[in-house]
This record gives C-alpha cells, sequence and structure tokens, in this order.
C-alpha cells in the first residue's frame, strides 16, 4: 500500500470513530436470551446512568476476556456510580440459540442482548468485536473502543468516574 493510500485509510477510520462520538443511541430491534424483541432504547432506562455497550461474539476470545473482567469489576464500581452495561452479540442466528447456555456457562450478571441481524451493528459502525462504547446519561456517545488488551478496563472506569 502506498503512503497516500495509508493515511488515507488510517483518516478514514479515525473520522468514523470520531463521527460516533457525541451521537446518540440509534434505534434497532434486539433481542433478549428469552427471544423476547426489544427496542434499542431499552438500553437506554431512565436509572441506567451510564451505559457500557459492548459488541461482541461467542467465538471472539478477546470479547470473551473483556466482558469477564467487566463482569468481574462492575459491582465495584455499581457501589460508586450509576452504571450498566450490555452485551450484544454479534452472533449469527444460528449461534443465537447457544446463547442463553453460554452466558450462564460463564457466570456474566449483565444483561445480554442478540443483533443477530446486524441491524444495531451496521448503525453503530462496528467492523469488528469487541467494540465497546460508553454512553453519557443523555444517551451521547462519549468513548469507545475496539479489540481488547488486559488494562482496558482500568481505562473504562476512568472515562466513567469522569462523568459524575
Amino acid at each position: 500500500m502506498s503512503k497516500t493510500g495509508f493515511c488515507f485509510a488510517l483518516l478514514l477510520l479515525i473520522g468514523q470513530l470520531a463521527f460516533a462520538q457525541g451521537r446518540k443511541l440509534p434505534l434497532a430491534s434486539l433481542k433478549t436470551l428469552t427471544g423476547e424483541t426489544l427496542n434499542s432504547s431499552h438500553i437506554l432506562s431512565a436509572d441506567s446512568g451510564v451505559v457500557i455497550l459492548s459488541f461482541w461474539a461467542t467465538w471472539c476470545k478477546p470479547c470473551l476476556h473483556e466482558l469477564d473482567n467487566l463482569n468481574e469489576a462492575l459491582p465495584t464500581w455499581q457501589k460508586n456510580q450509576s452504571v450498566k452495561l450490555v452485551a450484544v452479540s454479534v452472533d449469527d442466528a444460528r449461534n443465537t440459540a447457544k446463547l442463553p447456555a453460554f452466558v450462564a456457562g460463564r457466570g456474566w450478571k449483565f444483561e445480554v442482548l442478540s443483533d443477530a441481524n446486524a441491524e444495531l451493528k451496521r448503525l453503530m459502525n462496528v467492523v469488528n468485536v469487541p467494540h465497546t462504547f460508553l454512553l453519557n446519561k443523555e444517551s451521547k456517545i462519549v468513548y469507545q473502543h475496539t479489540s481488547y488488551a488486559p488494562g482496558d478496563e482500568e481505562e473504562l472506569w476512568e472515562k466513567i468516574q469522569a462523568l459524575k
């Protein structure tokens, strides 16, 4: 790839990330683990405060590490601030049937929804998982990151605390 092509691709990626900042959560249909259809506005209940919205898949090892670590940190965070974690699976329809047992086996205590039709994923420009968004009390995207490395949850907690 030429330097010009690389620079263009980099600017495009930065532009996509910056475009999402400040946007509100778009409306899309999601399913609960029991098969109930919900609108994405459900994620933003009046008492939810700050919302961590994490797009993930069962086959994605970094996703599982991130969600396991967030599951462990969340009770401590919730003692200090109103914060809600919602994990949105982007697994296809065939794997969606396995989600309830998969989630139960992991012992996750947060809400898990399915986006098998990739509607919300498309609307939020999620290309790769994990892709985690932080929404403030006004439901605006104030932070996001892709991929996962151990310790990313500490940076996320700092961003949450800054929203007080």
